[in-house]
């Protein structure tokens, strides 16, 4: 059994300005350090931000309004320092940026029909919606906003299509956090660690990313765990594992983009 939300569920649309803070990030410095977490709904948006990087605030008000896809919210931004002591544990070198437990599991065709289900129907509706497919009871679940529910229930007869009726949607009847949908991202390697908000030299990115992958390439679990400060994880230098999340993260076309669906 297994959820899927769209890019316009509330979390998705905190996980997504969190992600284009970061990309921002990465165009003022080469290595920047930053950690966001995003709260938005009915009509605010509350942003922290701990960062070695300045930003412009009207920038971050563009990213928001962008995202939101309205100009009609209040926001707040609070700007941090990153804390000096932590800074220093990267001073010589890319060293392991937190502690954490990590695991990679292959998808399922069950993940993988979700996930191609919830880009098929957000093709057609760019507006709030979640899924969920449920094989073991042979049950599909579609939870679409602003949608025309008889024409879902003609194009997926043997589906359950918005069970309460038809449905608005969006930030202005609910909220949205940082990192609160990981099984949508993440599906059976959901840890402990949030995949959104952060740069690369933080674990719960790289390594997360790292281990989905390498689950992927080899079909096998992958069980990993660091400490703050360590240069090698799984047998590799750090270095070389944030590397490879970078590569990824660039291919997906960076971190906003790989907020809209996670890693499948």
């Amino acid at each position: 059994m297994i959820e899927k939300v769209n890019p316009m569920h509330p979390d998705k649309i905190a996980d997504r300005i969190a992600g284009a803070i970061v990309d921002l990030a990465y165009t003022k410095e080469d290595n920047p350090k930053v950690a966001v977490e995003v709260l938005v709904g009915h009509g605010n948006c509350k942003i922290i931000i701990e960062s070695s990087v300045v930003f412009n605030e009207t920038d971050i008000f563009d990213i928001v309004y962008r995202i939101t896809e309205t100009n009609d919210i209040r926001v707040e931004i609070i700007l941090a320092k990153q804390d000096d002591e932590l800074a220093k544990n990267q001073e010589n070198g890319v060293r392991c940026g937190d502690n954490g437990i990590f695991k990679g599991i292959p998808l399922t065709e069950e993940q993988m029909q979700i996930s191609y289900l919830a880009r098929q129907i957000y093709e057609k509706y760019s507006s709030d919606g979640k899924y969920i497919i449920n094989q073991k009871e042979n049950k599909c679940i579609i939870c679409q906003s602003k949608a025309n529910t008889e024409e879902l229930k003609k194009i997926y007869p043997t589906a359950i299509i918005n069970p309460l009726g038809d449905w608005t949607g969006g930030i202005n009847v609910d909220t949205g956090a940082t990192n609160r949908k990981l099984g949508s991202d993440m599906a059976d390697s959901i840890t402990g660690g949030g995949l959104h908000g952060k740069d690369l030299s933080k674990s719960d990115v790289s390594i997360n990313i790292y281990a989905f992958l390498k689950a992927q390439e080899t079909k096998q679990p992958v069980e990993l765990c660091c400490a703050i400060g360590d240069e090698k994880i799984d047998g590799r230098p750090y270095s070389e594992i944030v590397d490879i999340a970078k590569n990824y993260i660039n291919k997906v076309g960076g971190f906003e983009k790989l907020a809209e669906w996670g890693l499948y």
